[in-house]
């Protein structure tokens, strides 16, 4: 059984069909990623899945229950973190503070501070950096932030959206290499990227959109030699 699975979602922003019939799985211990162009529908299948989109048509499964319409706290406090696109942290809070929202069902101060021990292992710039204010960090420190938080939750599954969007290539590097890390370290994680070829570099699986549809899933070394997918997304 899948750890996530989304069965035949159609999702609308108002008049607009976002998402067309989508189908996907992931399983415990993949890297899945979803490779398109922008307003292919990558972001939206997210927020599907974390409950800020939610689905006219079709259900989201975890662990085999259907949540395609339980709202974001609901997701989150089951196992979804989900790491938005451009970081989304609070600019005006300390990094200490940013990390501690990412634990706001855990009432057991001990158990807060060994999760933020526990997110130093792999972000351990921010352990020098807790009482700086996130907004004035870099965009490579913010994205750690981001998802430092997100480990915060103790997250079965990590949805990331973009988190080389805006960073220099020397960044994008670490950050890829961090994404690697958890996964081999047991998180399972679906990432939406632009970067394809990085994506599928570090991807057991892939899924290209076009238009709100699923064109073509393969495993991620399959999509890097397909044509189509060599010609629209890594030249």
């Amino acid at each position: 059984m899948a750890l996530l699975e989304l069965k035949r979602i159609h999702t609308y922003y108002g008049g607009i069909h976002a998402l067309k019939n989508i189908s996907l799985s992931v399983h415990e211990g993949e890297i899945v990623t979803l490779i398109g162009s922008n307003g292919a529908g990558k972001s939206t299948t997210l927020k599907t899945i974390s409950g800020q989109a939610v689905p006219k048509q079709g259900d989201v499964m975890y662990q085999g229950i259907p949540i395609g319409r339980k709202p974001p706290h609901v997701t989150a406090a089951i196992g979804i973190a989900h790491v938005p696109e451009g970081r989304r942290i609070f600019p005006r809070n300390t990094v200490k503070e940013n990390m501690e929202l990412g634990a706001f069902l855990v009432k057991d101060k001990q158990e807060v501070k060994e999760r933020m021990e526990l997110a130093f292992h792999y972000f351990p710039i921010l352990k020098e950096r807790l009482q700086q204010k996130g907004g004035t960090m870099s965009g490579g420190e913010q994205q750690m932030l981001a998802m430092a938080r997100a480990l915060m939750m103790r997250p079965k599954i990590m949805l990331l959206d973009e988190p080389s969007m805006g960073l220099a290539p020397m960044m994008v590097e670490k950050i890829f290499d961090i994404i690697s890390v958890l996964n081999k370290e047991g998180m399972t994680i679906l990432l939406v990227e632009q970067n394809a070829y990085q994506a599928l570099q570090i991807a057991h699986r892939g899924y290209v959109l076009q238009s709100g549809e699923i064109k073509l899933s393969e495993r991620a070394e399959l999509l890097l030699e397909n044509d189509m997918v060599r010609e629209s997304y890594l030249a």
